[in-house]
C-alpha cells in the first residue's frame, strides 16, 4: 500500500468520522451515529500499537492540511477520541502477557526432549530456556537502565535443574519482566541492541520474541501458528528497522549483490520493498518493482522473514528471480 493511498484513506476516515460526529440530529439519527462511531472505535481498537500510532500521525497530518477553525479542531480530536494516543508501551506489555500465557500453556506438558524443527538442534528444553533467558536479560537491562551492553551470561538466571520445571520458571520471569517494564517511563534513554535507544525498544522486541518462539513450539507440535495480521505487519517492520544493528545479519546483507525483494500481505494489502547491494540496505513500506516478490498473509510473511517457514511452502506465491529471494533469506537467517 503506497504512502499516498494511506494518507488518502486516513483523511477520508477522519472526514467521515467528523461528519457523523457533527451532523445535526434532523439529518442523521443520533442512535445511528453512535452505532457507527462505536463500530469504528471497536475496529480501530483492534489495531496493533504501531498501526494505531501511524494512524494517529496520518490523521494529524490530514488535519494540518485544513485551515484553522472548527473543522480542523474536530479532526485533531480524533486520535484522542478513539484512544489512538493511548500508551503504546502498555499496549505492547498487554499483548506480551497474553502471548506468554499461550506459550506456557503450549509447552507445559511437552516432553522437554522433543525436537523443535524450526530451530535445528534445539529441543523444547532449549527453546524455553532461551526464551526465559531473554526475559531475564532484558528485565535486568531495563531495571538497571544499562548504559552499555550486558551479556546474558552475566545475568542471574536461577534456572531449575529439571527441564520439566522450565515453563513455570519462564512464567515467573515474565511476571517480573512485565512488572519492571510497566514501572519505567518508556522514553527513558538507555542502551539497546536495536535502533531505538530507549526503554520502549524492549517491550516491542520482547513481543516478537514471544510471537516467533510461540510459532516454533506450535510448528513442532503440528499446529498452525495464529498471528494477528496487524501484529505480524508490525513484526516485519520491527525486524527491518533493527536489521542494520544486528551485526550477524547486517554484515552478510552488506555483502549481497544488487537486488530487491517485495513482500505483499494478501490479507491487509500492506507491502514492503527491500533493497540491498552496492547502494546499501534500505526498505520502504510501499509496493515497488523488485527483483523478486512474495505474496502471502502477513503472519506467514513474518515467519518467512524469521526463517520459520520455507519459501517453497505452498502458502507463498513467488514471482521474479527466485535466486535473489533465496540469497536474501539466507543472509537474514535469524
Amino acid at each position: 500500500m503506497s504512502d499516498a493511498l494511506l494518507n488518502a484513506l486516513a483523511e477520508a476516515l477522519a472526514d467521515l468520522v467528523t461528519t457523523i460526529d457533527t451532523c445535526d440530529d434532523d439529518v442523521l439519527d443520533p442512535d445511528t451515529a453512535v452505532k457507527w462511531l462505536e463500530t469504528t472505535g471497536y475496529l480501530l481498537d483492534r489495531l496493533p500499537p504501531a498501526d494505531r500510532r501511524t494512524l494517529s500521525l496520518l490523521v494529524r497530518r490530514a488535519a494540518a492540511r485544513h485551515p484553522e477553525g472548527a473543522w480542523r479542531d474536530e479532526l485533531l480530536g480524533i486520535p484522542e477520541g478513539f484512544g489512538l494516543d493511548d500508551d503504546q508501551h502498555e499496549l505492547y506489555c498487554d499483548v506480551i502477557e497474553q502471548l506468554e500465557k499461550r506459550f506456557v500453556e503450549t509447552v507445559r506438558d511437552v516432553d522437554p526432549a522433543t525436537p523443535v524443527p524450526s530451530c535445528p538442534g534445539w529441543t523444547f528444553a532449549d527453546l524455553v530456556r532461551h526464551h526465559g533467558t531473554t526475559h531475564r536479560w532484558m528485565e535486568h537491562l531495563v531495571r538497571t537502565r544499562a548504559a552499555e551492553r550486558v551479556w546474558s551470561r552475566d545475568v542471574p538466571l536461577e534456572l531449575p535443574e529439571d527441564p520439566a520445571a522450565y515453563p513455570q520458571w519462564l512464567a515467573r520471569g515474565v511476571e517480573v519482566t512485565l512488572r519492571t517494564l510497566r514501572s519505567v517511563d518508556p522514553e527513558t534513554p538507555m542502551w539497546s541492541h536495536g535502533a531505538d535507544q530507549r526503554v520502549r525498544f524492549f517491550p516491542r522486541r520482547l513481543l516478537f520474541e514471544a510471537v516467533v518462539h510461540l510459532a516454533d513450539a506450535e510448528l513442532a507440535l503440528g499446529l498452525d501458528p495464529r498471528i494477528a495480521a496487524g501484529t505480524a505487519a508490525d513484526g516485519i517492520e520491527e525486524f527491518l528497522e533493527n536489521l542494520p544493528y544486528y551485526t550477524w545479519i547486517a554484515e552478510p546483507v552488506a555483502a549481497l549483490a544488487q537486488g530487491s525483494v517485495r513482500l505483499t500481505a494478501t490479507d491487509t494489502g500492506a507491502a514492503w520493498t527491500i533493497g540491498f547491494g552496492a547502494d546499501g540496505f534500505s526498505w520502504t513500506k510501499t509496493e515497488r518493482e523488485a527483483s523478486a516478490a512474495v505474496e502471502a498473509t502477513a503472519g506467514d510473511l513474518l515467519l518467512l522473514v524469521y526463517g520459520r517457514l520455507r519459501a517453497d511452502d505452498a502458502r507463498f506465491a513467488i514471482s521474479g528471480d527466485r535466486a535473489v529471494l533465496d540469497v536474501w533469506l539466507a543472509a537474514t537467517a535469524f
